[in-house]
């Protein structure tokens, strides 16, 4: 285990308000080594909202060098853009799931500026978090007096790697594990059906397939022009995943890509792709059943990929 959790309780606790429910106490310890913020509006930072900050930032810092923005629910991914302009990303994110985004928060990979902060106090948002915030971008989001306004002080870059372990502690003992930072592997990466992706699908599944890292197991992301049209996870059955984000992206499917956290466990995953015209999947491979599954896809022409590489999150 790391040194570094030996010095883990040595910081001086922030009490926080409450924990997951009103019931249950909670802290923050801050510690020297961790990511660095300010919160510009002064409203109290919650142990939920922690949470939702974590998941959002390290979403968003997958995305650090391009205008990416990532909308968090309950600890959930439910929105993911990338754009030519960070506003024209924060309306794509916004439309995967409008309804979601009620009191979410709300992760920008680049200084936000008074445009976006009109639209994002106009909706019921819970924080919104990026480098840098115009001014009048700050004045504009203020008026919203229960809005968490948090500027980021250490760089999303810095931010996407400098979690080296992870903790959990269980009636059984502790679990220490090395963070999931494993990158796409060139000689894992295949593409292993006839029909091949251009290299515009290849960087939407990509994308789908970096934020299906972030979504709990069995997570399915449905994706097209670099914007979520549906992300699912936490489900028991990967199946019923894909089924259920396929009937959430409806007539958006047509021509868009599915990225899974692990393997597509059988035919059915591809029989419903079908029905709904998705152009390709990615997933790691690796099923006792692969053939069948590349069989089925190559019988109505949908481009995969395997990356070798599971990204469960449990």
């Amino acid at each position: 285990m790391n040194d570094n959790y030996a010095k883990f309780f040595e910081a001086e606790p922030q009490a926080l308000k409450y924990g997951s429910n009103p019931h249950q106490k909670a802290f923050l310890y801050h510690n020297e080594g961790n990511a660095e913020f300010e919160n510009l509006s002064q409203v109290e930072l919650s142990y939920n909202n922690f949470l939702d900050i974590n998941c959002a930032t390290k979403l968003a810092a997958e995305f650090y060098d391009v205008n990416a923005v990532v909308i968090v629910k309950h600890n959930t991914p439910c929105g993911v853009a990338l754009d030519k302009s960070l506003n024209g990303a924060y309306l794509k994110a916004f439309d995967t799931d409008p309804i979601s985004t009620f009191g979410a928060t709300v992760a920008f990979s680049k200084p936000v500026d008074k445009d976006i902060a009109k639209h994002a106090s106009a909706v019921c948002l819970d924080t919104v978090i990026a480098p840098e915030f115009d001014d009048e971008a700050v004045e504009i989001l203020k008026k919203n007096e229960n809005l968490r306004i948090i500027k980021l002080i250490t760089p999303l870059k810095t931010i996407r790697t400098m979690q080296e372990e992870e903790i959990i502690v269980t009636p059984f003992g502790t679990l220490v594990q090395e963070t999931d930072n494993k990158e796409l592997d060139k000689d894992t990466f295949k593409v292993v059906t006839k029909t091949k992706p251009d290299a515009e699908m290849i960087e939407d599944m990509v994308f789908a397939w970096k934020i299906a890292k972030h979504v709990n197991t069995n997570a399915v992301v449905i994706a097209k022009d670099f914007k979520t049209l549906s992300i699912v996870g936490g489900q028991t059955s990967r199946v019923d995943s894909v089924e259920t984000a396929l009937n959430r992206a409806c007539d958006g499917a047509k021509k868009a890509v599915i990225a899974c956290d692990g393997f597509i466990p059988s035919v059915d995953s591809i029989l419903a792709a079908a029905q709904c015209r998705i152009s390709g999947i990615i997933q790691s491979g690796g099923n006792i059943k692969e053939k069948d599954v590349i069989a089925c896809a190559n019988k109505y022409e949908i481009a995969m990929i395997t990356t070798g590489i599971r990204h469960y999150k449990h």
